[in-house]
């Protein structure tokens, strides 16, 4: 992580979904993960979670020290505030407003453009998702022109890994 935050206009913004990157069955970090269940009014049903402490210490730390700009990216947005206080992040802001907020592969298109308003804005891009993420081709070959953006597809049963935040933090220390 950088020794002093960046610019607002030089740090990535990640798009962070929820299921399958953070809230996973088989987290690892080489510790247990920790679990709850969490109230969603726009569901009216409670869901089980399960994260490992370690990958939100390191979110946290990124953005808290101003490496990056974590936003919700994920069909959690009406409820992320139950998340952060559960998680103990700060207020963080929502790519996604659809109300009401499609669910699977309904969303992906909201995701993806999402992504394209990050690109857009002149920023660099970080996108953590574990379906919504498009594979090879013309989509992601936009996204990712001229090294402006780096795409974490996780294995959705054991979300983020350690290895995949020493990729995040080394593209936010890279010059932009």
């Amino acid at each position: 992580m950088p020794s002093h935050p960046l610019s607002h206009a030089h740090r990535p913004v990640w798009l962070l979904d929820v299921d399958g990157v953070v809230n996973a069955d088989r987290p690892g970090w080489s510790a247990p993960p920790r679990r709850s269940t969490v109230w969603s009014d726009t569901d009216q049903v409670s869901y089980r979670i399960r994260w490992a402490p370690a990958l939100l210490d390191r979110i946290r730390c990124l953005h808290v020290g101003g490496a990056v700009e974590v936003r919700w990216c994920s069909t959690w947005c009406p409820d992320a505030h139950r998340l952060e206080r559960l998680w103990r992040l700060p207020p963080l802001a929502s790519a996604l407003d659809a109300d009401p907020m499609p669910r699977g592969a309904d969303c992906w298109p909201l995701k993806r453009a999402a992504a394209a308003r990050v690109l857009a804005e002149g920023r660099r891009l970080v996108w953590t998702d574990d379906e919504a993420i498009p594979g090879p081709g013309t989509v992601r070959d936009g996204l990712c022109r001229e090294g402006r953006a780096l795409l974490i597809a996780p294995r959705s049963r054991q979300g983020l890994q350690p290895a995949d935040l020493d990729l995040i933090e080394s593209f936010a220390a890279a010059p932009a």
